[in-house]
């Protein structure tokens, strides 16, 4: 066998290893309760509370929900305080567990040491960061972002900073007591290099990589940290879309999304958007990235929300 005919044995045996793995992975997917069972005391052996920011609506609110229904007394923060209260009466009628509102607008970045002081002597089990803002809700050229600067400044504070922040608050509990769980809610878009959502795309990415390195630094604790990154969910960012077989209702996607926390550091929290960031990073950049594409999205979503 000559120099040439080894390289191709070796690269077809690199990709059948390559798409094997793949496969093993997929097949695991389908069966998250065989593959990453969860015993019904997993949340609760780990503390005796969770919090979660952006819990007043959409993901956040379905997590406050479905980590309340599993035991746990439950925190939620956000900005508007009548809001906090009817989900809190909501959570506590439906699933008799103790609610804590915290008042945080996390665009701004002057309310950490209130947050920290509220949290204070709670045995965290579960932190969800899942506070985050578009840029826009129509999506945009970066330049074209009304109030640009402000937007800038209010994107970071919301979905980088919090994100970092509320970790570094949480996770020292969480190294004391040698368990815990971190949920840092990503985006489906940063998969790609999205136009139009550029800022968003990037600080979603940023919850990936920050998530995936402190997994790395932290997994000898027996400390979880995943990023999760939906596609569709019918959220009011998203404008309430209709659900159907992609997107998801936020209480469904929750609940899926927690049967795959023990299967890595990222997952996009159901078996339906893990294919379609499969078919996203199979379609050339060229064509994602196309004007034609462009106008296209802007268009579809104009039609959506109406304007």
């Amino acid at each position: 066998m000559d120099l040439i005919e080894l390289f191709f044995v070796c690269l077809g045996a690199a990709v059948v290893v390559f798409y094997g793995v793949k496969m093993v992975r997929f097949a695991k997917m389908l069966y998250p309760r065989v593959c990453f069972p969860q015993p019904d005391s997993f949340f609760t052996s780990m503390g005796e509370w969770a919090v979660v920011t952006g819990g007043s609506d959409g993901i956040g609110k379905a997590y406050a929900f479905e980590l309340a229904g599993r035991g746990l007394n439950v925190v939620i923060l956000s900005r508007t305080k009548d809001k906090l209260d009817r989900v809190a009466l909501e959570i506590g009628e439906t699933t008799g567990q103790k609610v804590k509102v915290i008042v945080a607008d996390f665009t701004e970045d002057d309310m950490y040491e209130h947050i920290e002081e509220n949290l204070k002597g709670l045995n965290i089990s579960v932190l969800v960061n899942n506070v985050g803002i578009l840029p826009s809700h129509i999506p945009c050229k970066f330049l074209q972002t009304k109030d640009l600067e402000q937007r800038i400044t209010k994107v970071i504070n919301c979905n980088v900073k919090a994100l970092v922040k509320m970790c570094q608050i949480v996770l020292p509990g969480m190294e004391k007591r040698g368990k815990g769980v971190i949920v840092n809610i990503s985006s489906g878009v940063a998969s790609v290099p999205s136009p139009m959502y550029t800022m968003y795309c990037a600080s979603k990415v940023f919850v990936e990589r920050f998530s995936q390195g402190l997994q790395a630094e932290y997994k000898a604790k027996r400390i979880m940290i995943q990023a999760v990154a939906p596609f569709g969910v019918s959220t009011p960012m998203t404008g309430y879309q209709k659900s159907n077989m992609v997107t998801l209702t936020a209480e469904d996607f929750v609940r899926t999304s927690l049967e795959y926390l023990q299967a890595g550091d990222k997952t996009y929290g159901s078996i339906c958007h893990t294919v379609l960031a499969w078919m996203v990073q199979a379609v050339p950049q060229q064509i994602l990235h196309s004007e034609t594409m462009q106008d296209s999205l802007l268009e579809y979503v104009k039609k959506r929300v109406g304007t």
